[in-house]
């Protein structure tokens, strides 16, 4: 049987259809390997990393720390702890030094026994008349200026009475405790600034309270330790004289001296902030020594002991 007649040409179009298509395909290709993020135009543009070349980065870890950085060395004190219980020094004696870079401590074994700090407690009666002045957004006139450095030069004890008065008295000494983190001391049970009770190790807590600026505040911090470097006359004794006579000039010092009829014994106390370091010395000594000259002599010897042998 004769099969079915095609059409002219019809044997053409299956081609013809083959090739729309293929060009079809093509087209949508090109068209996505244009478009950006597209799977096709990451693989035409990424290329393979060369061998030995492949990074080695790791994935950031959030919770991960960074490697501390190698501690840097301090200068050495110019002090050393050791036992002075074989100094020649009668009565009772204590010692503290603090270093203000780190804040740790060294002492005597007795260094959290207290004394009544007599005029050393001046430099924080004052610190706070000018920190409370600044905080209240006032100036302290001149007169008083005038007033608060006979106060810490010359311990002109009738103005230092006012300013302790003006503080609030014996609330003036819970505000040093308070803001300057002692942990031994405590107000007089009268009420006198001379009976405020301090050890050794808080007298050196004291010197960074005043160095770093909590006690006279940003504004007055720097006038005060000038004021204490100036300290002259009676109370010029102590701790710097230990030291040559060029590096005294930069240590600010606050001393206390007095005899107290009812243990019958000679006080003396000795305060100063050096560059690195704070640093407090209490000597208790009985009438029968001559003075308290003894106390202001034995502040002096206590701190050259503890010196490091110089290079």
């Amino acid at each position: 049987m004769a099969g079915a007649r095609r059409r002219p040409g019809s044997h053409h179009r299956p081609l013809a259809f083959t090739a729309v298509a293929v060009a079809l395909v093509g087209l949508l290709v090109l068209s996505l390997r244009l478009v950006p993020g597209s799977p096709l135009q990451q693989t035409a543009t990424s290329h393979p990393e060369p061998a030995g070349e492949r990074s080695t980065t790791q994935p950031t870890d959030r919770n991960a720390r960074p490697a501390p950085a190698p501690a840097r060395s301090l200068e050495p004190l110019p002090f050393q702890a050791q036992d002075l219980d074989d100094l020649d020094i009668e009565g009772w004696y204590a010692w503290s030094v603090l270093d203000k870079r780190t804040g740790k401590i060294i002492g005597s074994k007795n260094m959290g026994e207290t004394s009544t700090t007599a005029s050393l407690i001046k430099s924080w009666v004052v610190a706070d008349y000018l920190r409370r002045s600044a905080e209240d957004g006032k100036t302290p006139s001149d007169a008083k200026l005038a007033d608060a450095t006979r106060i810490i030069r010359d311990s002109d004890n009738t103005r230092a009475q006012e300013f302790y008065e003006s503080v609030g008295s014996a609330a003036s000494i819970k505000r040093l405790i308070s803001i300057c983190k002692l942990t031994d001391s405590k107000a007089a049970a009268d009420g006198g600034w001379s009976r405020t009770l301090l050890s050794p190790r808080d007298t050196a807590r004291l010197g960074l309270c005043i160095d770093d600026g909590r006690a006279a505040g940003p504004k007055w911090t720097k006038w005060l330790l000038n004021e204490m470097r100036l300290v002259r006359g009676d109370g010029d004794f102590g701790i710097r004289k230990a030291f040559p006579a060029a590096e005294q000039k930069k240590i600010a010092i606050k001393n206390g001296w007095i005899d107290r009829q009812k243990e019958k014994e000679y006080h003396v106390n000795c305060l100063a902030i050096g560059d690195t370091w704070t640093m407090g010395v209490m000597v208790k000594s009985p009438f029968s020594v001559g003075g308290w000259d003894y106390g202001m002599k034995a502040c002096e010897q206590i701190t050259e002991a503890l010196l490091r042998p110089a290079n």
